[in-house]
């Protein structure tokens, strides 16, 4: 059976110097977006994936792996955002920035083992277009708790969902090869 932690943290690592990267190239520009403007680039970058999926064919060179790693950038960049009190400065700096990342996804693949344990590693058997058509749901989801004020009756809020995104992009990466053993 393949190691899911070792492939998830493989995975994590690349998404996580793509960030470090970008972040010493641009500072934390991202912490301009509100919440519902990073919802919609996890939107954009979703149905990009989706459209080449259906097309079969694709007229940008940008890899979807790419794709699924910007997901879990940007989502991340969403709980990160949540966790900031209305008055934290726009730009964090590397350090703050980085271990701000680190928490977000330590709680995130807490988050994923324990639904790992319960579900058997089900999603191994999913397909990368499954997985991209469940994150679109939860962005859906996410737009309408947005359009109601973060309001829901029964529903757990946008940071599970935001969550949820994350380990379902993870997934996608390590189906498609991206953290082979």
């Amino acid at each position: 059976m393949p190691d899911t932690l070792a492939q998830y943290q493989r995975v994590i690592a690349h998404c996580r110097h793509l960030f470090e990267d970008k972040t010493r190239d641009y500072g934390t520009a991202w912490r301009i977006l509100r919440l519902p403007s990073l919802t919609d680039q996890l939107y954009i970058k979703a149905m990009r994936i989706r459209s080449v999926q259906e097309k079969g064919t694709q007229k940008i060179a940008d890899d979807l792996a790419g794709e699924f790693v910007a997901i879990v950038n940007y989502a991340v960049m969403a709980l990160v955002q949540m966790r900031l009190p209305p008055t934290a400065p726009l730009e964090l700096g590397l350090a703050p920035t980085m271990a701000a990342y680190d928490q977000v996804v330590a709680d995130t693949l807490a988050l994923q083992q324990n639904k790992n344990h319960d579900y058997g590693e089900a999603w191994r058997l999913m397909r990368v277009s499954s997985i991209t058509d469940i994150i679109l749901m939860k962005l859906l989801r996410v737009k309408q708790i947005e359009d109601n004020a973060g309001a829901t009756l029964v529903s757990e809020g946008v940071e599970g969902s935001y969550r949820d995104m994350i380990n379902y992009a993870v997934f996608a990466l390590i189906l498609l090869g991206q953290a082979n053993d």
